[in-house]
């Protein structure tokens, strides 16, 4: 990725994604680029990590030459909450910094129930941050323990009182379901926590078990079973008609919005073909086409930054048939559907077969959007690779 090859090229809504490597223990499902402090040995922890940060989101805006103000903003990780308000302050003052913000931003930050309290919430709210995201994942302790996570389960609802006192109007919490020894029973009664904390966004994710960690080696010990395909299907039916029923909607396949200033503005950008630079390390940004990713290593990333290069590790320049493909994969997801002028001829016919079957809505059909049924949305990747051919 040169420096020529993006100035002028980032369009608004601009998005801002910041990634926060650091984890205080890692959870066995997890594949994502975390640290802990004993992997990282006292190198390059979180100080290091934000003089770096700082350094890059300059060295991007200057790539670009005057981009748009971020409209939106998400920090994730790892557990952003661990760099407490006064870190997360830092992070949001060094985007100002660089890029600006624009009015009306919205300003996310995820956050480990664990590591916040009243006073993180009030400091992070005071700093702009407009919107949280805490990882509940379950109310049910021993489905806690078979992921390894370390929050009681009744830490995540008052983590959502705490947010709300401060001030915060958006709140979401994060799901997962199908994790081995998860019954109906505790799906249900971690849907009526959630719907008593009163939050309007949800996110609810299948447990997929990824190669290489401690729950896929578990699983192949035989001391975990496989997830199972029809119990995620029942659980997602179950998931659907109990927040449906609360009055929160889903407007992409894995999230329900309590309305449409609910939704994540941010996530939107991503399945809308937009760009972001994605800053920190193992991000992965996108700028009209232009596709990279940074180093993973913090001490890597750290090093590059230090001798005033950008982190980024490798990238691509996507054609127009990648893009047209990418646009098909992600805005099929959405409520709002995918626009019937992305398909060529085949692609239409298909979409037509996929309404006879089910997966996709007859009306919206004829109103020139495919949009997902439910029985479509359980079986969403095979009906894009339908439609694609």
């Amino acid at each position: 990725m040169s420096a020529g090859s993006l100035a002028g090229r980032a369009r608004a809504p601009f998005g801002v994604y910041v990634h926060v490597p650091f984890c205080a223990t890692r959870c066995g499902y997890c594949d994502f680029n975390t640290y802990t402090p004993g992997e990282l040995g006292g190198r390059s922890g979180p100080r290091e990590w934000l003089a770096a940060l700082c350094s890059e989101l300059d060295l991007a805006a200057a790539t670009l030459g005057d981009p748009p103000p971020a409209a939106t903003v998400f920090v994730g990780g790892g557990t952003p909450s661990l760099l407490g308000a006064s870190g997360l302050a830092a992070v949001l003052d060094a985007i100002r910094g660089s890029f600006g913000l624009a009015v009306g931003a919205e300003v996310t930050t995820e956050a480990n129930p664990e590591s916040t309290s009243e006073d993180f919430f009030a400091g992070i709210r005071d700093a702009g941050y407009t919107r949280v995201s805490l990882g509940m994942q379950s109310a049910a302790p021993h489905v806690l323990r078979v992921l390894d996570r370390e929050h009681t389960p009744g830490r995540a609802i008052e983590a959502v009182r705490e947010a709300h006192r401060a001030g915060f109007a958006h709140v979401n919490l994060d799901l997962i379901y199908g994790t081995p020894g998860e019954r109906p029973a505790d799906l249900r009664d971690s849907l009526d926590v959630v719907l008593r904390a009163g939050v309007d966004h949800v996110s609810a994710y299948a447990l997929t078990v990824e190669d290489g960690t401690a729950m896929a080696r578990r699983v192949r010990r035989g001391e975990l079973a496989t997830v199972d395909d029809d119990v995620l299907a029942a659980d997602y039916e179950l998931i659907d008609d109990t927040l449906s029923a609360a009055g929160l909607t889903w407007y992409e396949v894995s999230n329900w919005a309590a309305s449409p200033e609910a939704r994540c503005a941010h996530n939107l950008g991503y399945w809308h073909d937009r760009d972001w630079w994605a800053a920190g390390p193992g991000a992965h940004g996108h700028v009209d086409g232009v596709r990279w990713w940074n180093v993973k290593h913090p001490a890597r990333y750290v090093e590059m930054l230090a001798a005033g290069a950008l982190p980024a590790d490798d990238g691509e320049l996507l054609t127009d048939e990648d893009r047209r493909t990418e646009r098909v994969m992600l805005r099929l997801r959405t409520a709002a559907g995918l626009p019937l002028e992305l398909l060529d001829g085949d692609g239409l016919g298909a979409a037509h077969q996929a309404a006879g079957d089910g997966l996709l809505d007859e009306e919206a059909l004829r109103g020139g959007a495919a949009v997902l049924t439910r029985r479509g949305r359980l079986l969403a990747d095979g009906v894009v690779r339908r439609l694609l051919g």
